[in-house]
């Protein structure tokens, strides 16, 4: 089953990350490719992606006629977006939970776990055709 790991960017009391010590974000980062490469080296990595600051985001809605509406993302003083995610295709929910709280607590300020929240979600897939 295919599970899209989705993490939020604020977490209370720790500081933007570009707020950080150099060493607190290279730790940070390690972590996260060490994970990435363990998730790949046992087949469940799919993918996983930082995402750009929420200020380069764009809405998109069209009624597939006239021309698309682009607005600008998600409010700066919004302290809820999304950080980046990770795809992974494992057995069951249980592992994909797993994986979702050892990110979590991915290392910030001092080494600290962040206990970042990550929302679990299964990927959906098409049904079959109709013959």
């Amino acid at each position: 089953m295919k599970y899209m790991l989705m993490m939020n960017y604020y977490v209370e009391g720790v500081p933007p990350i570009d707020e950080w010590a150099p060493e607190d974000v290279q730790r940070h980062i390690r972590f996260q490719q060490e994970l990435g490469a363990e998730l790949m080296a046992n087949g469940e990595l799919v993918d996983g992606q930082g995402l750009a600051w929420p200020s380069t985001a764009k809405f998109v809605t069209s009624d597939g006629v006239s021309a698309p509406v682009v607005t600008d993302g998600p409010f700066a003083e919004s302290k809820e977006f999304l950080a980046g995610y990770w795809m992974v295709d494992v057995d069951d929910e249980a592992r994909a939970i797993e994986i979702a709280a050892r990110a979590s607590a991915a290392p910030g300020p001092d080494g600290a776990p962040m206990r970042q929240v990550f929302e679990v979600r299964a990927l959906m897939e098409a049904p079959a055709p109709v013959e």
